[in-house]
């Protein structure tokens, strides 16, 4: 063959395969790219998603501070008429209440003994108030004291507890907190006596909207774990109800490396 001949004959047998070599190449990158913008713009979408679920979750945080605050002054109020001391010792818990608060900040998982603490402190104040009319019993797996619990979460059925329950005995009320593990969960149970969930004065409360604790509660669960929680209220019998909380087990940053350190 001829050069030129020669040259014509290997430029066509190399073309078809240098052909499909580039166009091959060229489909990769141009996919390889639209992945990556498609990456990213699923990031972005994750991102802007908990920035608000961040922000709705802030705002009813936001939305118990008033509310709880309003309740125990309206306490303290009504025991400077016949206990001074006794709403002199609750002025001294609520202002230790609202450090704790202050000194979270915007922190929305906090450690479970410091959810105890919290609420130990509420317990002490309402003590004063319910003076011989309350016998309460606070139960936690040692196992849990680390983990992660939304901040202020028991707070509210507590309060929820004394206020569409306990209040309405003479004396005799009882109430229960138990916090334990199941399987890779957190349960949270908290019992209280009373009339029951039925009873015309507690419609009449809902309605002038005094269940605004037990709403925030679910709300805030329900952004923090999406379909991964659980809550309820049910009436375990006539005289006493239960609200139960389940969500998963997750430990704080500090525990884990406790855990690590230790291991090795």
């Amino acid at each position: 063959m001829l050069y030129w001949e020669r040259v014509t004959f290997n430029f066509r047998g190399d073309l078809v395969e240098s052909m499909t070599i580039f166009w091959c190449a060229f489909f990769f990158f141009r996919g390889f790219g639209y992945y990556q913008q498609f990456r990213e713009k699923e990031i972005v979408a994750a991102q802007l998603e908990a920035q608000l679920a961040n922000a709705q979750i802030a705002a009813l945080r936001m939305q118990l501070n008033p509310h709880f605050l309003f309740n125990t002054m309206n306490s303290i109020s009504s025991l400077m008429r016949s206990d001074i001391e006794a709403a002199d010792a609750m002025l001294e818990q609520l202002s230790s209440l609202l450090r704790m608060t202050l000194e979270r900040r915007d922190v929305q998982l906090i450690p479970l003994h410091d959810e105890i603490e919290f609420i130990e402190t509420y317990l002490a104040m309402q003590d004063q108030r319910y003076i011989g009319r309350v016998t309460r019993i606070v139960s936690v797996d040692p196992e849990l004291h680390d983990v992660l619990v939304p901040a202020m979460i028991l707070q509210p059925i507590v309060e929820n507890a004394y206020t569409h329950g306990l209040s309405k005995l003479d004396g005799g009320g009882e109430l229960a907190i138990e916090i334990s593990k199941e399987g890779q969960q957190v349960l949270v149970r908290v019992m209280n006596s009373g009339l029951g969930l039925r009873t015309e004065d507690q419609d009449q409360d809902q309605s002038e909207g005094h269940g605004v604790g037990l709403t925030n509660v679910k709300n805030r669960l329900h952004l923090h774990y999406g379909k991964d929680c659980g809550f309820s209220i049910s009436e375990v019998d006539q005289t006493h109800v239960e609200v139960s909380l389940l969500f998963p087990l997750q430990l704080s940053t500090s525990a884990l490396e406790s855990v690590t350190r230790f291991g090795v």
